[in-house]
């Protein structure tokens, strides 16, 4: 059946030759304090922006939730948003209400971090390679002798992630269920929206700002967060990371640029624009092998956008991630912005989240295939995109050989390997997809 949704024609929507003025000029766009707020930096900075007949201002949030609200309720015209968000809202997870993303705005750009105390217990544990480093990606497993002894003292192993539905929370349950620990289900029907039911693990949600001092405070003793919070708890000497995302699920999607349905709806012309405004900064943040990175850390160290050390930015946006002090490695993936197709918005994308939500609960019932894609075309929007870059071929900014091939495309990414535990992800085959899971609700599986 999905095959039919698929015939049915993605791109049925007509590809406008010229894009029109904007219907609104001044635009207020929210952000998180995370280096992956980039593309919205470089194309206020490098006056993309005004390029396209936009006055933009930028503006930090206290949180995803607030974020959030805010977009919704037309207080910001749009905003760095977890890619779970405009999932989660439409299908209701939280609040609820039709948002839509046409740019992903990069690839990767996280990681798992424990604290001191852990990581000292597990390192004897960890093979090590030929100079006595320990290898990396560090599996799950190592951690289940520390889980047990909290519990045997009657503590909680407690973990932070950023929020309900961020990629920060599929990843580190993936990371955990892959190692055979149980990350815990939701029960909405139930009224417990804990994530915690079955857990051996209890993952709580804790601001991306926040997760060195709570990490430092013993009330966490792992979170999963992006950049520069994972390299402030090594700059600091509180925790050591584990593993980055890349080695969880190369080239995972992480952020997109949402907005809400009615103000695409109102604004198409603007909402384009700031698409090709978005495009170009992600491009100059990729261009000449990441030549323009150095740049990039000296604008998102200022304290209106991330405000953190430039060194502790540098560490992962220049290419190099560094585990524990001194202990810097080649990771040149690490943050992607516009290589891979990064910023296409691909259905499978949206797929992926949306069984991850199936996974542990946050959709309580099971969902036939075509019902993931119809929640992908809903929510992810190729068509504003390839408008967009249509735009800047014609203008001679980007070459058509930047992008996908927009008559083949089909929103759906070839089948993806590379996961820690050795199962394919095809976006075209949802539930089989998940039935290949041995921790996790599947089929027609309840709480």
């Amino acid at each position: 059946m999905l095959a039919g949704v698929i015939s049915a024609g993605l791109f049925s929507q007509p590809v406008l030759a010229k894009v029109g003025p904007p219907e609104k000029d001044e635009l207020k766009f929210g952000f998180i304090k995370l280096t992956d707020m980039a593309p919205l930096a470089v194309a206020y900075e490098n006056f993309y922006f005004e390029d396209e007949g936009l006055y933009v201002t930028l503006e930090a949030q206290a949180n995803w939730k607030v974020l959030l609200d805010r977009v919704i309720d037309g207080e910001l015209d749009g905003a760095h948003m977890l890619a779970g968000q405009p999932i989660g809202a439409t299908i209701g997870i939280g609040t609820k209400a039709d948002v839509i993303t046409a740019f992903s705005m990069d690839l990767n750009g996280n990681a798992i971090t424990v604290a001191n105390s852990v990581w000292d217990a597990i390192k004897p544990q960890i093979d090590k390679a030929a100079d006595g480093k320990p290898n990396h990606p560090v599996k799950a497993d190592v951690l289940k002798p520390v889980i047990e002894a909290y519990k045997a003292e009657g503590k909680p192993f407690n973990m932070g992630m950023v929020f309900p539905v961020s990629t920060h929370n599929y990843e580190l349950r993936y990371w955990l269920a892959a190692g055979g620990i149980h990350p815990g289900y939701y029960a909405p029907q139930q009224g417990d929206n804990s994530g915690q039911r079955q857990a051996d693990v209890l993952l709580s949600v804790t601001p991306p700002p926040q997760m060195p001092a709570t990490l430092e405070a013993a009330t966490i003793q792992g979170y999963c967060v992006g950049e520069p919070w994972n390299q402030q708890a090594v700059f600091k000497g509180i925790g050591v990371p584990v593993i980055t995302d890349y080695d969880i699920w190369p080239n995972n999607p992480e952020k997109v640029f949402g907005v809400s349905k009615a103000w695409a709806e109102a604004n198409p012309n603007t909402h384009i624009r700031v698409v090709k405004a978005l495009i170009r900064a992600a491009y100059w943040l990729d261009e000449q092998e990441n030549a323009n990175r150095t740049d990039a850390v000296k604008m998102l160290a200022r304290s209106q956008y991330v405000g953190a050390d430039a060194k502790v930015i540098a560490n992962s946006m220049t290419g190099t991630f560094e585990y524990e002090k001194g202990d810097k490695r080649p990771a040149p993936d690490f943050n992607v912005f516009f290589r891979h197709h990064a910023t296409y918005p691909y259905y499978s994308d949206a797929i992926w989240t949306l069984t991850q939500m199936r996974r542990w609960g946050q959709i309580p019932e099971a969902k036939p295939d075509d019902w993931y894609m119809s929640i992908a075309k809903k929510v992810y929007r190729p068509d504003i995109y390839r408008q967009a870059a249509e735009a800047l071929i014609d203008e001679g900014k980007m070459k058509a050989a930047d992008f996908p091939d927009f008559v083949a495309e089909d929103g759906f990414r070839d089948p993806q390997t590379g996961f820690i535990d050795r199962i394919t992800f095809d976006g075209r085959y949802p539930n089989a997809y998940l039935d290949q899971f041995t921790i996790g609700l599947k089929g027609n599986d309840k709480l």
